[in-house]
């Protein structure tokens, strides 16, 4: 059991209890190994480290690049957010096993004990997870333009890749709709870019969002400037989204965005190029003045359930180069003396997407908000970076400066890489509820799954993984799901 370690801890509430420590393999995060397989069935750091460039010299690394992304990947999944967790769960067994290169029970051995037959050719064998300086530098050596490419078609790669590979065949779906959104992320410091927005009262940085609300996969993200409007950088990021998704995704893909979007330039790009889209528009008082003749009840008592009207109309803004369909939907609310109501502006005809149809696609825009809730509220993108020049080291000045990162860029890095995990976790969401043919969320699912005790045991060059049984009755079930996530690289 090993040496226990003396303990001056004591409860005086029960005077029986006593604590003890022993070295023994212990870990409250078995679900890290359940995270790389997930991982390693999707194949998405391998393309990523493909794809990336590595600016370090490649004759003094310890730790790969691959090493790297899967730390900085998996430990917000487990809810660990700052990169000086890694230091606390530098020894874990989990997390070793989960990120390591090496395989049979090596990452658990110190290198002197590894032995050069099992670890490969590698310069030097790492003992633990990476610190949290190396990851910062990781984060700073993504931040070229390049790079950051990279990691923005990673997540759209990654979402193909969990969409097709749960499909026959690995076909592409005939239609899915993308919803595009703001994404406000408040900031508390002086973060390059961050600004105080008016319209959120607070400090905070604007990014820009995309996914699927059908499957619940995200697509892509960019971060912005707190202060810019809903639509800024819109056109170019839908449209080279769009050409993407239907190259590599669906056949037809539509859009789906909020009262902030419909500006003239974005409407009529996607009419030149037969996308079809919804979205709500802003009441104003030439829309006030159109609806008035149609907020009338009917003739007749009213029933038990809520009521609700559509009407068909045409409406041209100050900025727009020509009229458009929109629709008036009128609602009736129980205990309120009048009617509430809203307008949809649409390219669907009324032939091809009547009022009550074009209503019911656009409200599944609110599964968009809910995942995109789950991304800022369960992986928590804490955007904190931000210039920091040394005035003094050891009371003295410094003899020389490095140069500064670029903090925007960094905090860049750091919500793609954000936005991987998500998606890592929602895979891994997706299976559990193929498994249980029920709905979860991501923070069930680490509770439920991820994070249980454990304890890990040598034998031989095995790993046994002991948890609790309703621990393992739950990863039992993930067997058969797992298998049809497999992609074919």
């Amino acid at each position: 059991m090993g040496e226990v370690k003396d303990t001056r801890f004591r409860f005086e509430f029960n005077k029986s209890i006593r604590v003890e420590g022993r070295p023994e393999r212990l870990s409250c995060d078995p679900g890290a190994v359940l995270m790389r397989e997930v991982e390693e069935r999707v194949g998405i750091v391998p393309w990523l480290v493909e794809h990336l460039h590595d600016p370090r010299d490649q004759d003094k690394i310890t730790h790969p690049l691959s090493e790297l992304l899967r730390t900085a990947l998996f430990l917000p999944a487990l809810a660990l957010f700052d990169e000086d967790d890694a230091d606390v769960k530098r020894d874990d067994p989990a997390f070793r096993l989960a990120v390591s290169e090496r395989r049979g029970s090596s990452p658990l051995l110190p290198p002197q004990m590894c032995g050069g037959g099992c670890c490969g050719e590698e310069p030097q064998i790492p003992d633990g997870l990476a610190s949290q300086p190396t990851l910062s530098r990781l984060t700073a050596a993504l931040t070229g333009e390049k790079n950051q490419a990279v990691l923005q078609e990673g997540l759209r790669e990654l979402a193909k890749r969990r969409i097709r590979s749960m499909r026959p065949g690995h076909h592409r779906p005939r239609y899915l709709t993308i919803d595009v959104d703001s994404l406000p992320i408040e900031v508390h410091g002086h973060q390059p870019g961050s600004a105080y927005n008016g319209y959120y009262h607070q400090t905070m940085y604007h990014p820009i969002v995309a996914s699927f609300a059908e499957t619940g996969d995200l697509l892509d993200a960019r971060l912005r400037e707190g202060n810019c409007h809903t639509a800024n950088g819109a056109l170019s990021f839908v449209i080279n989204l769009l050409d993407w998704t239907e190259k590599n995704i669906c056949q037809v893909a539509s859009i789906r965005f909020d009262a902030g979007f419909p500006e003239d330039i974005l409407l009529s790009a996607l009419e030149d190029r037969r996308t079809d889209y919804v979205a709500r528009i802003k009441n104003n008082a030439v829309l006030d003045r159109m609806a008035e003749p149609f907020l009338v009840r009917p003739v007749g008592r009213p029933t038990n359930e809520p009521r609700m009207w559509f009407h068909e109309l045409v409406y041209q803004a100050e900025e727009w180069i020509k009229p458009r369909r929109v629709v008036l939907v009128v609602q009736e609310r129980p205990g309120e003396l009048h009617l509430h109501y809203f307008w949809l502006l649409t390219s669907w005809s009324a032939a091809d997407m009547p009022g009550a149809a074009l209503l019911e696609l656009y409200r599944v825009r609110g599964c968009a908000e809910g995942y995109m809730g789950e991304l800022v509220n369960e992986l928590l993108p804490n955007l904190s970076s931000s210039p920091r020049p040394k005035s003094h080291y050891r009371g003295d000045k410094p003899k020389r400066r490095s140069a500064s990162v670029d903090s925007f860029a960094c905090n860049s890095v750091v919500l793609l890489l954000r936005c991987l995990s998500y998606n890592l976790s929602h895979c891994l969401r997706v299976v559990v509820e193929g498994a249980t043919d029920e709905g979860w969320s991501l923070k069930r699912v680490r509770e439920r799954i991820l994070k249980v005790a454990a304890r890990f045991l040598l034998h031989g060059r095995r790993v046994i993984v002991v948890v609790r049984e309703e621990a393992i009755a739950l990863w039992n079930l993930l067997a058969a799901p797992l298998a049809r996530l497999t992609w074919e690289h």
